[in-house]
């Protein structure tokens, strides 16, 4: 049986695409290639860290108060200084920042209406 070995990118429909990379480069730091999309290198991520696939129920309150029916995850090296950059850049930030054993969670509404979570996983050690 063939087999699925990870995720290999998140594409998604926006009224203005360059746009919307650019202020995720400006504000997030993506690696945005020719102003249409980031790629990360297996070797950038945290260690410990991992990429999840995961269907929510047709009725989850997880995605609110974005009216999509997805919402991205984006891991970070500082979640609190992410958080002020977005919030700096326009996004609207939703939620209470959430710690757990392998690490932090805040999530923001970007200049689109999506719903990104943020995740600086827990240090090693």
């Amino acid at each position: 049986m063939a087999k699925a070995l990870g995720v290999g990118g998140i594409f998604f429909k926006s009224k203005d695409p360059q746009a919307l990379m650019s202020w995720y480069q400006t504000w997030l730091g993506l690696p945005v290639e020719g102003g249409e999309y980031a790629s990360f290198a297996p070797a950038t991520m945290p260690e410990g860290s991992s990429t999840v696939f995961s269907a929510f129920k047709a009725n989850t309150g997880y995605f609110a108060p974005s009216k999509r029916e997805f919402m991205f995850n984006l891991l970070v090296d500082d979640l609190d200084g992410a958080l002020r950059q977005v919030a700096e850049g326009g996004a609207e930030l939703v939620g209470d920042v959430q710690s757990f054993d392998y690490g932090r969670f805040g999530w923001f509404l970007d200049p689109d209406g999506n719903k990104v979570e943020l995740w600086q996983p827990a240090a090693k050690g």
